[in-house]
């Protein structure tokens, strides 16, 4: 049994832990830079949930020590509140209240004085939410429909334009989720993130790559024309899989320009049975709504020569390990995580399920669609074609 002796981190390391953290360090690297264990980084970003405290400072408003010795000196000299306020430039109420407050006349002391306005302003501030039920009930609301704090924000900015009241940012509310001490939303409701972390992680933590091998006869990324590049028209879409246990699968595709999600239940990730599926799926759009799909170089698509022969869809590869050239569909996987956890069996899921959660993803409000939802967007298209 180890008899190392406990360490506690000074200030100075508990800066440089949170700059680590904030810079996207894992708790393994953190601590292997102090020779601890991750175990020993835990329990200082949690917390405060893996938010960094902000850096306490004294108001501009406050005493300072300075003035406070200017005081003493001035009950030495037995001067009046009065006079002591005039030579600070401070209200009488305010002199007189530090000396009472301080142990009056006979014990007032500067730097105990000072000492004691330091810790009293140490003192929990109630946040937005904590104030307003209303808005701490809608917030509830829609993160039980699995919205993210950005999209309550937007929705929310979006719904009561002229009312701040209604409105409260997204920072707000991850606090209030990963700050329990703050007491205004429940715990629970941290498994309505799209992440199950208990701890909110850095945004330049990364993640790994994948390459999946080569593909016979395939037109780059780099062949597609400058009007799918910039999303100015729809029927452009980008599309993976993602996997389960017992090899399920799930295709996911999204369009582009709105954001639009489609979800394809395959029973395999075997080429054809891949491109069958996407292929009926494909029928069920306008050909003005589906002229190109970009994959990664999953080879589930090995036979895309014979699912364009079908549709008269142009299929694009991404460059090896480039997984933001297809941006919006990465992300709508990591969405789809919390509806689809990895490890679990996928293959439990019947198309019409996979409608359902597809849905639920569209009606969402989308900041890059300033927060109008994809199902919104991809419907004024729809129109527009009919």
């Amino acid at each position: 049994m180890s008899n190392r002796r406990r360490i506690y981190f000074t200030s100075e390391q508990k800066s440089a832990i949170w700059d680590r953290w904030q810079r996207g360090e894992s708790m393994s690297s953190i601590g292997r830079s102090f020779d601890r264990d991750s175990s020993s980084i835990y329990p200082l970003l949690s917390r405060t949930g893996g938010i960094r405290p902000p850096n306490r400072k004294r108001s501009n408003l406050a005493l300072t020590l300075v003035e406070r010795e200017e005081i003493s000196r001035g009950i030495v000299a037995e001067r009046s509140i009065r006079s002591m306020a005039s030579l600070l430039g401070r209200s009488p109420s305010t002199v007189s209240r530090e000396v009472c407050r301080n142990g009056g006349y006979d014990q007032y002391r500067a730097a105990v004085a000072d000492e004691q306005a330091w810790v009293r302003a140490r003192r929990p501030k109630r946040c937005k939410l904590a104030a307003h039920a209303w808005l701490r009930r809608a917030v509830a609301r829609q993160l039980r429909l699995n919205w993210s704090p950005e999209q309550i924000a937007g929705w929310l900015k979006r719904t009561h334009p002229e009312d701040e009241a209604y409105q409260v940012s997204h920072e707000t509310i991850y606090r209030s989720l990963f700050v329990q001490a703050r007491g205004v939303l429940k715990k629970e409701l941290v498994q309505h993130l799209r992440s199950k972390r208990t701890i909110r992680r850095s945004k330049h933590a990364t993640q790994k790559g994948n390459d999946h091998g080569q593909i016979k006869n395939m037109i780059s990324i780099r062949e597609r024309p400058a009007s799918v590049e910039d999303r100015a028209v729809p029927g452009h879409w980008e599309g993976d899989l993602i996997s389960g246990s017992k090899n399920s699968y799930i295709a996911t595709l999204v369009e582009r320009h709105t954001r639009y999600v489609m979800l394809v239940k395959v029973d395999n990730k075997e080429t054809l049975t891949v491109v069958s599926a996407l292929t009926k799926h494909a029928k069920k759009l306008p050909t003005e709504l589906y002229k190109s799909l970009t994959w990664d170089r999953g080879k589930e698509l090995a036979a895309h020569r014979q699912f364009t022969l079908a549709t008269d869809i142009d299929v694009y590869f991404c460059d090896p390990q480039s997984p933001w050239q297809r941006g919006s569909n990465e992300n709508t996987n990591g969405l789809l995580r919390q509806y689809f956890p990895k490890g679990t069996d996928l293959s439990v899921h019947s198309q019409a399920h996979l409608n359902k959660v597809a849905r639920q993803l569209n009606e969402r409000p989308r900041k890059t669609l300033e927060f109008a939802t994809p199902a919104e967007k991809f419907n004024k298209c729809v129109a527009l074609t009919g």
